[in-house]
């Protein structure tokens, strides 16, 4: 890849939606909250932002917190009314186990390989591409904002710091992999820890020992009742059923000592309106009956994350003109959920209507091959440029 980097870099100037795609996947930007070895996003935001700048787009860098990395550009209008935000983001994961060069970002029967090609600079190099075209012949009306953000991948300071920093938007496109199809609507989720606590004794003294391990094994036997309370009620259209699972479970020292601790993490993924409080409290009443029954058993329930899930309708401006675009340029784009959670939600959350469209598949992302599809890359980058020059032209 080295001898072919000024190729590259050449073609990624004039706007190859794949050379664009190779340039970001072979600049590492491994999240540092994930590995403590990451490089962080500062010098593939340095290399965005070169793009952009000599596009003639008018671009800002921040740092949302030490070390971490936003881009904006602005293309269009000085003062817009209306703004199309084309948003992706960055950082990566780690890449520990991967079975390939994670930054090779070689090409191979249509494939984009390594760290990141998928999740997301497939999509990234898809805006920046469209955004070389429509800098080349300027919206009339309105401007598009690209906005690409640092720590996605583990607490997304990036999109909050643009959020509370004043950003806004009459509509924005997330670029997360769908294959191309367009998600008006993603999952959210909570992480629940469980701690139980028992009483540490010899293996040979159940009179005076309390087991925390069975007691969390006996929560979760009950919580088979609220898993299939889950699977039986109406299913969203697009998403399905909420679910639930364990994640991990801790406790106990050796087998011949009643564990006096265990700890569970559990996640549920919500569905667009379910109430966290409410979520939350399924979980307690299950708890709070088996302690009535056993008043050996002491645990406390709390959350530790919380992510909304999100939607926007099927039917809106957004959603029918994104598809309207996908047709012009025959592309199938069907309308589909997204099972993960994206930063759409925090947009929607602010009063901007995001759907999610981009390069490639979620199966792909963050695996140790992963890859992207690159005339998927090429077909985004046609689709984002049309549709954002529509948009701007509607009146709000």
């Amino acid at each position: 890849m080295l001898k072919e980097m000024p190729t590259v870099l050449t073609k990624a100037m004039q706007g190859d939606a794949v050379s664009l795609a190779q340039a970001l996947v072979a600049t590492p930007s491994v999240n540092p909250g994930l590995e403590n070895t990451g490089s962080g996003e500062k010098e593939i935001a340095s290399l965005v932002a070169g793009w952009l700048d000599e596009w003639g787009a008018s671009v800002q860098v921040s740092e949302p917190a030490p070390d971490r990395y936003n881009v904006l550009g602005y293309i269009g209008e000085e003062s817009p009314e209306k703004i199309l935000l084309l948003n992706g983001h960055l950082d990566t994961v780690g890449v520990e186990g991967m079975t390939i060069d994670p930054f090779g970002a070689q090409l191979e029967g249509g494939k984009l390989r390594g760290r990141g090609s998928c999740d997301m600079k497939g999509g990234v190099a898809a805006i920046l591409s469209a955004a070389f075209f429509l800098a080349q012949n300027k919206p009339e009306h309105g401007a598009v904002c690209v906005a690409l953000t640092a720590d996605e991948e583990h607490a997304s300071v990036g999109m909050q710091g643009l959020l509370e920093n004043g950003l806004r938007a009459d509509g924005a496109i997330v670029c997360e992999p769908t294959n191309l199809a367009i998600m008006p609507s993603h999952k959210g989720f909570m992480w629940l820890e469980v701690l139980f606590t028992g009483n540490a004794a010899h293996g040979s003294r159940p009179d005076v020992g309390v087991d925390a391990v069975e007691h969390a094994g006996q929560y979760l036997s009950r919580l088979t009742e609220l898993r299939e309370s889950l699977e039986s009620r109406k299913r969203h259209p697009l998403l399905g059923h909420a679910s639930f699972h364990a994640g991990t479970i801790k406790g106990g020292s050796a087998p011949s000592v009643y564990p006096a601790v265990c700890k569970l993490l559990m996640e549920r993924r919500t569905l667009p309106g379910e109430e966290h409080n409410a979520v939350m409290k399924e979980f307690q009443s299950i708890l709070q009956s088996m302690k009535e029954e056993n008043p050996e058993i002491n645990a406390t329930l709390r959350q530790t994350l919380i992510r909304s899930a999100t939607e926007v309708e099927s039917s809106s401006t957004l959603v029918e003109g994104l598809g309207e675009a996908c047709r012009l340029l025959k592309t199938d784009a069907p309308i589909e959920g997204m099972t993960a959670w994206v930063e759409a939600s925090f947009l929607n959350e602010a009063g901007i209507p995001a759907v999610c469209f981009g390069p490639g598949s979620i199966g792909q992302a963050h695996s140790d091959d992963e890859w992207v599809d690159t005339r998927e890359v090429e077909q985004c980058a046609r689709v984002l440029e049309v549709f954002a020059r529509d948009f701007l032209e509607q009146k709000n």
